[in-house]
């Protein structure tokens, strides 16, 4: 791993708010380039610029042939097992497992994910940026996008400017909402 960004999700695990198997590595948006790949893979090899995907499909479940949805039955978000989805854990320390959180465990120097969990991406691609797309970037601007459905002309209120706000502003903006009002209590981030 390259860059990883700290989601709300991994301070909940830590305050115990989110219940997941311990002990665990945490993180799951990052962005880093493959070391090297299992037996029969194919999408990605050693040098590629990487998301991995916390979310990944399987493209064979009902819920992946879904077009409304985007939660496959093999990930570990709806019952946390702490494991790939072939419900091994290929971590250890001093001999003991460790669990991985939701899949790919992105706070750690290497991870080891399913291979339908990453995505590559362009060889160009500025990873310490980048990596907000996997959780932050992908949550707001899809919610204003896939979710709320905003159309042409609208007008979105957006509550809340931390980096899932500011997504949901620019999912609001390409889907052309034609006002965004955006709401927040620190002043500072509306400063120019």
């Amino acid at each position: 791993m390259v860059a990883a960004g700290i989601c709300r999700s991994d301070e909940h695990v830590v305050s115990g708010n989110l219940v997941t198997p311990l002990p665990v590595i945490l993180g799951h948006e990052a962005a880093g380039i493959v070391e090297s790949v299992g037996e029969g893979v194919t999408t990605v090899k050693p040098g590629d610029k990487v998301i991995p995907l916390f979310t990944p499909q399987c493209g064979k479940c009902r819920i992946c042939k879904n077009p409304e949805s985007n939660y496959c039955l093999k990930n570990d978000l709806g019952n946390p097992r702490g494991t790939l989805q072939d419900g091994t854990r290929r971590f250890t320390c001093s001999g003991k497992p460790i669990h991985h959180f939701v899949g790919v465990s992105t706070f750690s120097q290497y991870t080891v994910v399913d291979e339908n969990a990453v995505a590559k991406i362009d060889a160009a691609s500025p990873l310490e940026k980048v990596c907000l797309i996997g959780c932050g970037f992908s949550t707001g601007y899809g919610s204003a996008v896939k979710v709320a459905k905003v159309t042409p002309g609208s007008t979105c209120a957006v509550f809340g400017l931390g980096g899932v706000g500011l997504s949901v502003v620019m999912g609001c903006k390409a889907a052309g909402a034609a006002r965004i009002i955006a709401v927040d209590i620190n002043k500072d981030k509306f400063a120019k």
